[in-house]
Order: structure tokens, then sequence, then C-alpha cells
């Protein structure tokens, strides 16, 4: 794999990092600005409802620029926005904060799975989104559960400012090891939104939407729900993180590695295994081991579905991708906005930390529907392309008689 998808991964790690982090502290947070815990979940849902819009604009911005300063300007944005979250005064400037460094996410990633499937051959692609996504999925496992412990040990404004020092390792990576690339010559607004009306690539978004959003129905109030329905200290919530990062680099690696020889098996057998998961997981949440491994298993069979997916986007929106990558990337963040919405609406009404798990099952059985809707979809127009090429006629080659 070349060298520039390292530097893809260290900026990934770092909005890895701020993305995830804010689950681990929101009771922190909550308690310091003196708001609930469905009112600190804002600060997710505000960031997602920043990558969805900020993705398209800012990646419209960044076709009149080279890519490798596009992903620059990006890393400084977020730099700025994780420093704004970590001096906030009060709780209105903390989402603002938030949202600002949201805006450099959907772009980063858009972008960077365009470069980074360009870097290989057409057989590696999602290959290579998975290494970008790694950083992602590694931020799980380390940036996160540190975070956290730093959060709710010297206080979370600190974890945000080391997210912000993140943020600089990832401008210098990108500064130093991705190559001088020029912008996409001949690249028009109107041939990227053209991709838009592909059915094929509206049901992979859709897909996106509720899949990923079933995973973030669950993991944006674990916190609470490991502390005081399964019963683990506060300190545990850190490497309870570890699990379901853990989990999610294996099922990135996974999915990226299987989505290369059969996308849509792959995408039926996470999307299921999900949402029965999911679904497990309201009885499950109520003992620590049995909690702990649903917690993995949420990871694994939610980030096995990221490669594929925008896999699935790549392929058919071919010609004029990089919109259309990044729109994925902001359709993952409405799943999740729309997810820790819903989960703070069904724990505000009085059903208990649980009922989120059955509004991710709901989702992720959602996806499962859609994916057997694009596949016959997809088989139908291959039917047809065949029997208009069977009805044409076929040229004989004339034979000329000498005598």
């Amino acid at each position: 794999m070349p060298l520039a998808l390292l530097a893809l991964a260290i900026g990934a790690f770092g909005i890895g990092t701020t993305e995830f982090v804010i689950m681990g502290l929101l009771p922190e947070v909550a308690n310091d600005y003196g708001v609930s815990i469905p009112t600190a979940g804002f600060l997710v849902t505000g960031y997602a409802l920043g990558v969805m819009f900020g993705a398209p604009l800012m990646t419209v911005l960044g076709t009149k620029v080279p890519r490798k300063r596009m992903l620059m300007l990006l890393m400084g944005l977020f730099i700025a926005g994780n420093l704004l979250s970590a001096l906030a005064p009060a709780f209105a400037v903390m989402l603002a904060g938030r949202v600002v460094a949201s805006l450099a996410h959907g772009a980063f990633f858009g972008i960077g799975s365009v470069v980074a499937a360009d870097l290989v051959a057409p057989h590696k692609r999602a290959g290579a989104i998975a290494m970008m996504f790694t950083g992602l999925t590694v931020a799980n496992v380390v940036g996160v559960p540190l975070g956290t412990l730093v959060g709710q040990s010297v206080g979370w404004r600190v974890t945000f400012a080391v997210v912000a020092a993140l943020g600089v390792v990832g401008l210098a990576g990108v500064a130093k090891l991705v190559p001088d690339l020029p912008k996409a010559e001949g690249v028009r607004l109107r041939h990227e939104l053209a991709a838009f009306k592909n059915v094929q690539v509206l049901l992979a978004m859709a897909m996106t939407v509720l899949g990923f959003g079933g995973v973030f129905a669950a993991i944006t109030y674990i916190a609470p729900m490991m502390t005081h329905v399964a019963g683990f200290a506060d300190g545990s919530v850190t490497w309870l993180l570890v699990l379901f990062g853990l989990g999610m680099v294996g099922g990135n690696l996974v999915g990226g590695k299987f989505a290369d020889r059969a996308l849509m098996p792959m995408l039926y057998v996470s999307l299921g295994a999900l949402a029965v998961v999911l679904a497990l997981f309201t009885l499950t949440a109520h003992d620590k081991f049995a909690s702990a491994v649903t917690v993995f298993l949420i990871g694994a069979l939610g980030f096995a579905t990221v490669p594929p997916l925008q896999k699935r986007v790549l392929d058919h929106a071919h010609g004029a991708p990089t919109l259309a990558s990044a729109v994925n990337i902001g359709a993952f963040n409405l799943g999740n906005a729309l997810a820790a919405w819903l989960g703070g609406v069904v724990i505000g009404v009085g059903f208990g930390y649980t009922a989120p798990n059955w509004v991710g099952a709901v989702l992720a059985a959602a996806a499962l529907v859609l994916a057997f809707l694009s596949a016959a979809l997809e088989r139908r127009e291959t039917a047809a392309s065949r029997t208009v090429a069977g009805s044409l006629p076929v040229e004989r080659p004339t034979t000329t008689v000498h005598h």
C-alpha cells in the first residue's frame, strides 16, 4: 500500500478521536454545563449534522483547489473547531466548536477515499479505502479511550485540547506524505451532481444512513447505559470503548477484504447480524460480560459495512465520484444524528437507557431490506441489458464466391 495512505490514516485518527470521544464524556460535559444527558447528546447530533451539510459544501469548494492543499485546509479547520470546544465558556459555544470541527470531516474522508482508491489497482480499491478508515477505527482503540480517561481524570477540556494537537500531527502528516496531487481537471458541478440520478448511488447512501445509524443509536448512550444498567463503574467506560474500537478495526479490515470479493453478500451478513445483535443488546445490557461482548460485536458489524458501502458509491458514481463520496460520508453522519436524536427521545420519554438499542435494530433491519432491493434492481437491470443485447441483429460476414 502507498505511504500516502498512512498520512490519510493519521488525519482519520484525529477526526475519529474527536467524533467518538464525546460519547464517553457525555455525563461530565452535561454535569459541567448543567444540562441533561439527552441535551448533551446534541453534541453528537450537531457534529453529525455539520458533517452532513459540510461534506458537499467543502467538497464543491475543494474542486477549485489541488487535493493535497484542500486536505491541509480541512485539517486546519478541524484544529480550530477543537480548540473552540476546549475553551468554550457555555454549552452553545461548545456546540459551535463541534460544528466547526465537523465541517472538515466529510470532505476529508470523501476526498481521501477518492485519493486512496486512485493510488492502487482497481481490484484493491476497497482495501485502500479500508486502510484509510483504519485511522478512524484505531482512534477508537487508542484515541477515544485515552481521551475518555483524560477527560474523567483531569477534565474534558484537556481532552479536546489534546485532540486539537492530534490535528496538528495529522496536518503535518498530510503535508509530508501525500504527493502533490493536481485538482481534478474537467470536473464540473453538474457532472458531480449527475451521480445522484443513479438509483444505486441513492440506495447505497440510504443503506449508509440506516445501517450506521443503528450503531450510533446504541453507542451514543453507552456511558449511561453501561453505568446505570450493566452496573459498571465510571472508569470502566474507557475499556468498553477499547472493545468497541477493536471491533471497529477488525470489522473494517474484514469488510474491506471481502468487499473486493463479494460486496453484496458482505452487506447482507453484516447488516443482518447487526440488527440481531442490537436487538439482543436490550437483554445483554443487564449483564457485564454479555454487554462487553455485545459492544465489541456492534463495532465489528457496524464497520464491516463501511468499505463496501463506500466502494459501491464510488463504483456507481464513476466519472464524478468526489462529491458522491463525500456526501456518503455525510450520510454516515446523518445516520448518526438521526439515531442520537431518536435515542435521546426514547430515553427522554421514559423507556430507559436500553431503549435506543431497539431503535438501532429497526434502523439496521431497514438497511438490510434496502440491500436486497438494491441487488434485485441490479439483477433486473443486468437482465434487461442482456435482453437488449441479444435482440440486436448480428452482422454475418459476407462470403465472396470466386469463379
